[in-house]
């Protein structure tokens, strides 16, 4: 052997292990366990047996079964999304496999890691529509970040570290493993690599001083600047370097909903959250105040400018925050930092955009300003905001609609002062948890609610499926998030609708012994489309009623029953003398726990910029 042949195999040697013969399947699960996992949630079936096999081997990772194969994998990006960890989960080939496919997508949305494991038909199988067979790896393709099709066995090792390093770096996002069953049953000496490297990924982005500078330049000539964050901040793990910039700089921050907890809400900074359901002052702090129009053909007076220099970070400007994008900050400069630079001007033409790792950003920018503080002190801005949050604050009433609907007359029996609102519900869940608590939500209008009422303190508080809006994501994501921070108190903030989706995962909680509380706003309706039924179809029903037509004063399904069927407490409140106590009892269990909430369905949620509009069409 000649000495390069020697020293080629030392140096793979040194990037390599080889292990003990071994199953493709018995490989993959001690793969998962090198890369840390110690969850997986998992929905056995054919062309996955093997695995469910090799799992019940390993002394390191819990395997919880899902009554849903949608259930894990939202389960899974509870995990995710409270841990910062990568979420798993597992199913088998076919309807098991593409029943994955929504919370895929959910996590691809929101940029949250997620590591997908599909069995499959074995190889011979596949492409001749055997039983249970799907391509799984073409139909995902637009919503994940990489995929994998293993076809040797030899690739198992590297390409569990791979899928991780590309989950969990970067912008993160899903990766898939499709792994046919014939795979799964060879035998082979796994060689478990140290190092990976793949040839074109990078993942760490850091701008450099020079337009780091200029974003300093920028701060010290503007009159009103606004930071405008979201969820990049929280994956980034970038909430203390925010604060401390903002700080220094005196800059008040607003964020998106997925960025909620990426600053302190109670700081007096805070603008809370912007856009269609985002308080009035910071959508008036970005985009400027307009008097009301009288009719909807009238033009809208500007009457206080909004910001001359938004700090855009970690954000991609949805619609949902934009309202008409032309519109979005008409006239200020925008500054956009994002990791990923496909979001550069795809929504949003900025006048900055720098390709950066935030955390490293914020991390230069607070070193410039310890070495340079910044001298302007933007009081005559702090002072219009600090008007704005006095005019419109947000706030609720029982107004006479609800005191007069049928729907209160029949559950209330007279007792219109006990009616109870959504929003009462939530503050006073923030008052018994002192802000402590890990939220999830559903899709809808307790959705955002939740995000109104409850004052989020810290990243990874508030968990919700954000740009591809899944209902049925929020008791699922509940149990990956309890799974993930057993010593907090993690709740469902929940509709009727969006419960009754994945209601089954009552049975995991239950039997897994996972204390995941689930609060349910129940009106009985579709709230957040009988809302816009209301505002833009004259108040026309186009099947948003859930509740039975044939006795309508039923509350209908009955979660009682259904909880009791799954061994799960569970109580219903009417009446406002009993909410407190109630609510206290749901957070004292050491159970999963069903609070059934009856509220009014003639509740809008407000502020409310229609879809499409601006500002000056705010509703608040």
């Amino acid at each position: 052997m000649s000495k390069t042949t020697e020293l080629t195999k030392s140096k793979a040697t040194e990037r390599a292990e080889v292990g003990r013969p071994m199953l493709g399947s018995e490989i993959l699960v001690e793969a998962l366990e090198r890369e840390g996992v110690d969850t997986i949630f998992a929905y056995p079936g054919g062309a996955s047996m093997e695995l469910h096999q090799a799992l019940t081997k390993s002394k390191r990772i819990r395997t919880i079964l899902p009554r849903h194969e949608q259930g894990g994998a939202f389960a899974a990006e509870g995990y995710a999304r409270a841990s910062g960890k990568a979420g798993v989960c597992m199913a088998t080939s076919g309807p098991g496999a593409t029943n994955l496919v929504t919370a895929i997508a959910d996590a691809y949305m929101d940029s949250i890691p997620l590591i997908a494991l599909t069995g499959q038909v074995p190889q011979a199988m596949i492409g001749k529509g055997g039983f249970q067979e799907t391509d799984f790896f073409g139909m995902t393709l637009p919503v994940v970040k990489h995929s994998y099709l293993i076809t040797n066995i030899g690739d198992i090792p590297r390409i569990v570290k791979e899928a991780f390093h590309i989950a969990q770096t970067g912008r993160p996002g899903p990766v898939v493993i499709d792994f046919p069953k014939n795979i799964q049953q060879q035998t082979a000496q796994p060689v478990w690599p140290k190092e990976i490297h793949l040839r074109g990924y990078r993942p760490a982005k850091q701008a450099d001083d020079l337009v780091l500078n200029e974003i300093i330049g920028l701060i010290e000539k503007a009159e009103r600047p606004v930071l405008y964050v979201g969820g990049g901040i929280i994956s980034g793990n970038a909430s203390d370097e925010l604060r401390k910039f903002a700080e220094a700089a005196e800059i008040p921050v607003t964020t998106t909903i997925m960025g909620c907890g990426a600053f302190p809400e109670n700081h007096p900074l805070s603008l809370r959250w912007l856009g269609m359901h985002g308080t009035a002052y910071a959508n008036w702090a970005v985009s400027g105040e307009f008097k009301p129009r009288q009719k909807p053909t009238d033009p809208a007076e500007k009457i206080a400018d909004g910001a001359d220099l938004l700090l855009a970070f970690g954000v991609r400007f949805d619609d949902r925050v934009t309202g008409k994008v032309d519109k979005f900050c008409e006239t200020g400069t925008i500054v956009h930092i994002d990791i990923d630079s496909s979001e550069h001007n795809k929504n949003k033409r900025v006048q900055l955009a720098v390709e950066s790792d935030i955390k490293s950003a914020l991390e230069c920018l607070n070193a410039m300003i310890a070495k340079r503080p910044i001298q302007k002190k933007f009081t005559d801005w702090h002072k219009q905001i600090a008007a704005w949050k006095a005019k419109a604050p947000l706030n609720y009433r029982v107004t006479e609609e609800v005191i007069k609907s049928q729907h209160m007359k029949d559950h209330l029996e007279g007792q219109a002062n006990e009616v109870i609102l959504p929003q009462m519900v939530i503050n006073l869940l923030y008052e018994l948890t002192k802000g402590d608590a890990i939220l999830t939500t559903g899709v809808g209008q307790h959705q955002m609610w939740a995000g109104q009422y409850y004052k989020f303190k810290f990243a990874r508080q508030f968990l919700t499926s954000a740009g591809l809006g899944a209902m049925g994501y929020g008791y699922p994501a509940a149990i990956g998030a309890k799974v993930a921070c057993p010593d907090k108190q993690v709740i469902d903030i929940d509709g009727d609708g969006s419960f009754l989706m994945n209601i089954q995962e009552l049975a995991t909680a239950h039997i897994e012994k996972i204390a995941a509380k689930a609060l349910v706003l129940n009106n009985q309706h579709l709230g957040m489309v009988v809302q816009w039924e209301d505002r833009f179809y004259a108040g026309n029903r186009g099947h948003t009623y859930l509740g039975d037509p044939e006795n309508m004063k039923q509350i209908y399904p009955d979660f009682i029953a259904m909880a009791k069927s799954f061994n799960v407490p569970c109580e219903r409140v009417m009446f406002k003398k009993d909410l407190r106590a109630a609510l206290q009892r749901m957070l004292d269990s050491d159970q999963p726990y069903v609070l059934d909430i009856i509220t009014p369905y003639t509740e809008h949620v407000l502020p409310f910029i229609p879809a499409g509009r601006t500002v000056a069409d705010m509703i608040y």
